[in-house]
């Protein structure tokens, strides 16, 4: 049985197998570290039985399965308040089992409980199965991010779709009328 679990600073460095999959983005350690501090409850982990980490490192026995790491930001006053996905990875032999699908759920019901608006994702235009299902969650584009995604050398590589829900504190749903022109991400607030 799976069991969901706040993240630990010694996940860091078990979860690598799944950070190297090519539509998820790395980040450096003080990058997850600054999110454990201030957001430690947008970071959950889920293991399997073993309790080892399932795809995230070369370990011989790996159990766990994948993650999601997301924060709270916006004001309240602008109605623009909400939880933001910064990450999601399943490990590439757990997909379609619907565990991304649960942990959204759960990253959602931390946002109602903040008081959120809606909760926002950035998803590449390339990656259709993750629009997909975000969709099928009920997740909608919001609004494309030109040149979003960088390559690794640096240059702009890849428009982005932000993909918003709208959670009961936006009853009228305003939050989520999409914008009728792209945007660039310097103009992102």
């Amino acid at each position: 049985m799976t069991t969901l679990r706040a993240f630990t600073c010694d996940d860091l460095f078990r979860f690598n197998n799944i950070n190297l999959d090519p539509l998820t983005e790395t980040y450096g350690i003080p990058f997850y570290l600054q999110y454990l501090a201030h957001w430690p409850e947008y970071f959950i982990v889920a293991e399997a039985p073993g309790g080892e980490l399932m795809g995230y490192s070369a370990a011989a026995l790996m159990l766990s399965v994948f993650t999601v790491m997301g924060k709270a930001e916006g004001s309240v006053a602008r109605e623009e308040w909400h939880g933001h996905v910064t990450a999601l990875s399943v490990a590439p032999e757990f997909r379609r089992l619907g565990l991304a699908a649960k942990l959204m759920e759960l990253l959602e019901e931390i946002s109602e409980k903040k008081g959120g608006f809606f909760v926002d994702l950035f998803v590449r235009v390339s990656n259709q199965v993750a629009v997909n299902m975000y969709k099928q969650l009920g997740y909608s584009v919001y609004r494309t991010v030109l040149e979003y995604y960088s390559a690794s050398s640096g240059e702009p590589d890849e428009d982005a779709y932000d993909m918003r829900k709208a959670l009961s504190r936006d009853a009228e749903k305003k939050s989520i009328i999409p914008l009728p022109h792209p945007v660039r991400p310097e103009d992102i607030e």
